[in-house]
Protein backbone atom coordinates (compact mmCIF):
# COMPACT_ATOMS: atom_id res chain seq x y z
CA UNK A 1 0.00 0.00 0.00
CA UNK A 2 2.81 2.45 0.81
CA UNK A 3 4.36 1.80 -2.60
CA UNK A 4 1.16 3.03 -4.28
CA UNK A 5 1.02 6.12 -2.10
CA UNK A 6 4.55 7.19 -3.12
CA UNK A 7 4.14 6.67 -6.86
CA UNK A 8 3.53 9.82 -8.92
CA UNK A 9 0.06 10.15 -10.40
CA UNK A 10 -0.08 11.46 -13.94
CA UNK A 11 -3.17 13.37 -15.06
CA UNK A 12 -3.97 14.57 -18.55
CA UNK A 13 -3.47 18.30 -18.89
CA UNK A 14 -6.20 18.52 -21.50
CA UNK A 15 -9.16 16.16 -21.66
CA UNK A 16 -9.69 14.06 -24.76
CA UNK A 17 -12.02 15.75 -27.23
CA UNK A 18 -15.52 14.38 -27.51
CA UNK A 19 -16.71 13.38 -30.97
CA UNK A 20 -20.42 13.72 -31.71
CA UNK A 21 -21.77 10.69 -33.60
CA UNK A 22 -25.19 9.66 -34.84
CA UNK A 23 -27.24 6.76 -33.55
CA UNK A 24 -26.49 4.56 -36.60
CA UNK A 25 -22.75 5.08 -36.30
CA UNK A 26 -22.85 4.29 -32.61
CA UNK A 27 -24.86 1.12 -33.28
CA UNK A 28 -22.20 -0.09 -35.74
CA UNK A 29 -19.36 0.68 -33.30
CA UNK A 30 -21.13 -0.73 -30.23
CA UNK A 31 -19.06 -3.97 -30.13
CA UNK A 32 -15.88 -1.90 -29.71
CA UNK A 33 -17.14 0.75 -27.28
CA UNK A 34 -18.67 0.74 -23.81
CA UNK A 35 -20.75 3.42 -22.09
CA UNK A 36 -19.06 5.39 -19.31
CA UNK A 37 -21.49 7.01 -16.89
CA UNK A 38 -18.80 9.31 -15.52
CA UNK A 39 -18.10 10.77 -18.97
CA UNK A 40 -21.68 10.39 -20.26
CA UNK A 41 -19.99 9.07 -23.40
CA UNK A 42 -18.76 5.90 -25.08
CA UNK A 43 -15.09 4.87 -24.77
CA UNK A 44 -13.05 2.07 -26.32
CA UNK A 45 -13.31 -1.26 -24.52
CA UNK A 46 -10.20 -2.41 -22.64
CA UNK A 47 -8.07 0.72 -23.26
CA UNK A 48 -10.71 3.46 -23.13
CA UNK A 49 -9.81 4.53 -19.63
CA UNK A 50 -6.63 6.15 -20.96
CA UNK A 51 -6.49 5.92 -24.76
CA UNK A 52 -8.69 6.23 -27.80
CA UNK A 53 -11.61 8.38 -28.85
CA UNK A 54 -14.53 9.45 -26.69
CA UNK A 55 -17.86 9.38 -28.53
CA UNK A 56 -21.06 11.18 -27.55
CA UNK A 57 -24.46 10.60 -29.06
CA UNK A 58 -25.91 13.57 -30.95
CA UNK A 59 -29.04 14.49 -29.04
CA UNK A 60 -31.53 16.20 -31.28
CA UNK A 61 -34.31 18.15 -29.64
CA UNK A 62 -37.41 18.73 -31.73
CA UNK A 63 -38.81 21.13 -29.11
CA UNK A 64 -36.59 24.01 -30.27
CA UNK A 65 -37.13 25.57 -33.67
CA UNK A 66 -34.03 26.14 -35.83
CA UNK A 67 -32.33 29.44 -35.02
CA UNK A 68 -33.66 29.57 -31.45
CA UNK A 69 -31.35 30.20 -28.53
CA UNK A 70 -31.66 29.07 -24.94
CA UNK A 71 -32.51 31.60 -22.21
CA UNK A 72 -30.87 31.50 -18.79
CA UNK A 73 -33.86 29.65 -17.33
CA UNK A 74 -33.67 26.95 -20.00
CA UNK A 75 -36.61 28.14 -22.09
CA UNK A 76 -36.21 28.58 -25.84
CA UNK A 77 -36.25 32.10 -27.27
CA UNK A 78 -37.19 32.78 -30.88
CA UNK A 79 -35.29 35.27 -32.97
CA UNK A 80 -37.33 38.15 -34.27
CA UNK A 81 -37.51 38.35 -38.07
CA UNK A 82 -35.19 41.04 -39.36
CA UNK A 83 -33.18 41.24 -36.14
Amino acid sequence: MSRLMNSPVVFRETPRPRHQVGRRTLTMLKPFFRYSRVRDAYVLRLVGRRHGPVLRLIRRSSARPPGATMAAGGSALRRRPGA
